[in-house]
């Protein structure tokens, strides 16, 4: 799939957007941002998409990240499909910027395009402080998002970040349990990175790199 993708630097694009005109790079500086895009306003999932990110929204600002949408209608028109996505929501509020692109310029830049439309997806990038994409999602039109699982593989590459990817998170992973570490990490570096110890798995191999530790 052509366009920017894992490891790429979102481009400095200056946005409109519900909360006003900002440059992306500019908004990604200081924390990390889920990145969301949406066909088009006043569409059945999508409505829902957006009212659970409402919903969710204190759970991100928990983790210090941000949320920002985007939607291939103009600014005028988000702001009147707030008010349904607020009411589905019962009461949730969209305090999140959604950008404006109601002549479909941006979406392709950001390389959220369905290849099999031929037009707007519904894509996620979440991006680091250094405005490099960390991790994408791309869902055909006929399927919504799951929230949990977004924020599962926020708190993954969060978890790794902080331990600069000497750890990874294993199938199913959900914070608080054990990790397994990379293994490009002796068990010498490991014993002095992960005093509190790892069991190494004993499979027929015998090659010693399943290795959980636990951290925080």
């Amino acid at each position: 799939m052509p366009g920017i993708t894992l490891g790429d630097t979102v481009p400095n694009l200056e946005v409109e957007t519900t909360h006003g005109k900002f440059k992306l790079h500019d908004h990604f500086a200081d924390s990390w941002t889920v990145l969301f895009s949406h066909p088009g306003d006043f569409t059945p999932v999508c409505t829902t998409e957006l009212g659970a990110m409402a919903k969710y929204a204190h759970e991100f600002e928990k983790r210090g990240v941000k949320l920002l949408g985007l939607s291939c209608d103009d600014v005028q028109s988000h702001k009147d499909w707030i008010k349904d996505i607020e009411a589905f929501a019962l009461g949730s509020k969209v305090k999140y910027p959604i950008i404006a692109d109601p002549n479909k310029e941006i979406i392709p830049q950001l390389n959220m395009i369905d290849p099999i439309e031929n037009g707007p997806s519904r894509a996620l990038h979440i991006v680091g402080p250094d405005s490099k994409i960390k991790l994408s999602f791309l869902y055909p039109s006929t399927t919504g998002r799951n929230m949990d699982e977004v924020l599962r593989a926020l708190d993954s590459l969060l978890m790794a970040s902080k331990h600069n990817n000497k750890i990874a998170t294993p199938v199913n992973w959900k914070p608080h349990e054990p990790v397994v570490i990379s293994p490009a990490v002796s068990d010498e570096e490991a014993k002095k990175m992960f005093p509190q110890g790892f069991k190494t798995a004993d499979l027929p191999s015998k090659k010693g790199y399943l290795r959980h530790t636990e951290v925080s």
